[in-house]
């Protein structure tokens, strides 16, 4: 059972800020694998039995009789024609039946069937032709039964050379590049700013990179240096792959991509090659761009004791370094790298010089998320009835990759139900896919589980509309979906960047409205609020821990992000702070959950009426809109947050 809002319960966390790409030309092409070529050969080698078959084997299917029978049928005059082919004869009789024969080799034919009483009379009564053999042919049936075998083992061990000398070139190109090669001129692979929509500061700020990679003269007559490399910094989803590929694309430049992980391998020393590769390859196809995806798989903090000198992780990170530093000052080639783990590269990575220009990709906002979406629609049939607008509201914290899985699985509803264009409702019940999983019908619930979990549902969504800064209830149901048995949907009347504490405290007693909503009627407690209990926990700690808002605690930060010590920088570890003070916060953090529970059990002891009321409606409809929930809520005094922000504003 869950209580989203919208996307995921824990706030924005700010990031701690930091301190202190691939082959210049298409890779070279597969190999054919084994398999493949042990059927050519195979086929060959049939091929090649058929032709001696039917060279050496013309004979073996016309009777042979012997010059004397001959000489005895055209005497009975059986015989219709003969044709003379050196010493080899070929007979037909008058019945048609093919015979062969031959002929004295000392002698010419007709002395031949003299000497075997044929007369001239009986000769002429036979019509005898004679066809010199050709020299290739003779030289062709007289060798191929020797040059067949002999050319099939040259092969044979043609082919078996061909393929150790494969595996000892795999062998010596295996410290070679293994980077993705996209050419500008690709149009189905190619990227520009007019496929990206959002993160408008990025785009400025990478619109330099596209102008120096256009015209580097004005930059370089004036005296400006551009930066060599391009750190993009995000959420997982935000489009970093794709704002580098834009800015290649724009730029009409090869883009070169490949992954840090690709750099490392089991032998020491293959990364370092590897990099070294790329750099060239990239340097000779200039102006270009490197793209080196999750480099925070070899550009962590070095010196942590882990593989010693040897590391490998290590020597390619020095090697990126060193190539970093090795650029000219005129030099058309830009490194540009991402990671959603920032705060743990090594400083010599983000030092001036090497990535020296840092862009931050954040979570769309609103008008932004109904750019994304009208991107991702370009090739979709909408119905008359979409409004990416609404969409876009109901997708608060949604990244960019989010909204396009929704639009791919609005899409995949729409064709499950035979229909041609994309609805509405298609496109709400994939906000719900995407952000909470499928629907479990076959999550058949008892009569009283489904009482316990719409009580349970009712308690967030209830608590949540009474305090008032929590976010307003947008659906409520007990229909299982993923891991969550019900959902209660909150959305922000406005998106904020800042939470205060206020808001973290009203969010943490919604949280545990379920659980308080379980104990107050049932007297009893199901694993349903597990979740609930750590998304709560979660908040609580970090109020205490990283927010200062305890006032006990103080303004301190004691952990990194999401709970993470500052492994590797400067700041406070675990470790570094006493036993007491660890006293101090789990009792904060106590203090806390306990306060939230009891004022979530104290708004629903006061509207215990519309508690009940609620429940009663999702026992009948299993899921509640807005809509129908507010009705609910104004039958039973309770005020609207958007009727009273509308007040206040008027």
């Amino acid at each position: 059972m869950k209580s989203l809002s919208p996307k995921q319960q824990s706030p924005p966390r700010p990031r701690p800020k930091p301190r202190g790409p691939a082959g210049g030309g298409p890779s070279l092409p597969p190999r054919r694998p084994f398999w493949l070529n042990a059927l050519t050969t195979v086929l060959l080698f049939l091929l090649l039995i058929s032709a001696y078959s039917f060279i050496v084997g013309r004979s073996d299917s016309v009777a042979e009789v012997p010059i004397s029978e001959l000489a005895a049928l055209i005497r009975d005059g059986d015989v219709q024609s003969i044709v003379v082919r050196g010493d080899d004869l070929d007979i037909t009789e008058h019945d048609g039946e093919a015979l062969t024969s031959k002929k004295e080799t000392d002698a010419s034919f007709t002395e031949t069937l003299e000497r075997y009483g044929v007369s001239e009379e009986d000769l002429a009564r036979v019509t005898v032709s004679i066809e010199n053999e050709s020299g290739f042919m003779f030289w062709l049936g007289t060798l191929a039964p020797f040059l067949i075998p002999l050319l099939f083992i040259a092969f044979f061990i043609w082919f078996l050379t061909r393929q150790v000398k494969g595996a000892g070139v795999q062998a010596f190109t295996f410290g070679q590049s293994r980077a993705r090669f996209i050419d500008p001129k690709d149009k189905n692979q190619r990227v520009t700013f007019d496929d990206v929509a959002g993160n408008k500061e990025a785009k400025e700020e990478l619109m330099e990179i596209v102008d120096f990679l256009k015209n580097p003269k004005k930059f370089l007559a004036i005296g400006a240096r551009i930066p060599k490399g391009v750190i993009l910094m995000g959420a997982p989803g935000t489009g970093k792959t794709l704002m580098a590929q834009a800015v290649a694309g724009t730029a009409g430049v090869p883009f070169f991509s490949i992954s840090g992980s690709e750099f490392v391998e089991m032998f020491v020393g293959v990364g370092a090659s590897r990099v070294r590769d790329t750099f060239r390859l990239a340097k000779k196809a200039a102006p270009a761009i490197i793209f080196i995806d999750e480099i925070d798989a070899v550009g962590r903090v070095r010196g942590t004791g882990v593989g010693g000198g040897n590391d490998e992780r290590e020597q390619t990170l020095n090697q990126i370094l060193v190539e970093m530093d090795g650029f000219e000052p005129n030099e058309k080639v830009i490194v540009m790298a991402a990671t959603n783990r920032w705060d743990v590269l090594d400083p010599a990575l983000l030092r001036t010089g090497r990535f020296d220009r840092r862009v931050r990709l954040d979570l769309p906002d609103r008008n932004d998320r109904e750019a994304i979406l009208e991107i991702h629609a370009r090739r979709k049939p909408l119905g008359e009835d979409v409004n990416l607008r609404v969409i876009a509201e109901r997708t608060p914290g949604l990244s960019g990759a989010d909204l396009q899985s929704l639009m791919n699985e609005g899409a995949i509803l729409a064709a499950r139900e035979d229909r041609k264009k994309i609805s509405q409702y298609d496109l709400i019940r994939s906000i719900e896919k995407v952000m909470l999983g499928p629907e479990r019908k076959s999550h058949i619930l008892t009569k009283k589980e489904k009482e316990i979990t719409a009580y349970h549902e009712a308690g967030h969504a209830l608590v949540g509309s009474v305090l008032p800064h929590a976010d307003p209830v947008h659906k409520v149901s007990v229909i299982a979906r993923g891991h969550a048995g019900g959902y209660t949907i909150s959305l922000p009347l406005e998106e904020r960047r800042l939470r205060s504490k206020k808001d973290f405290l009203d969010q943490i007693a919604m949280t545990l409205g379920g659980y308080a909503a379980e104990e107050m009627v049932f007297g009893d407690i199901t694993t349903g609020p597990s979740n609930d209990l750590q998304v709560a926990s979660a908040i609580a700690r970090d109020m205490v821990t990283r927010y200062g808002m305890s006032e006990k605690i103080g303004p301190i930060a004691l952990e990194g992000e999401g709970g993470r010590t500052m492994f590797g920088h400067p700041g406070v570890d675990r470790e570094e702070y006493s036993d007491k003070l660890a006293e101090m916060i789990d009792a904060e953090v106590e203090g806390i959950m306990r306060e939230a529970q009891k004022r979530a059990k104290q708004v629903l002891t006061k509207h215990r009426k519309a508690l009940d009321a609620i429940v009663v409606e999702l026992m009948d409809k299993e899921t509640l809109e807005q809509g129908e929930f507010e009705e609910i809520l104004k039958a039973h005094g309770i005020k609207l947050k958007k009727d009273e922000q509308a007040k206040s504003l008027s």
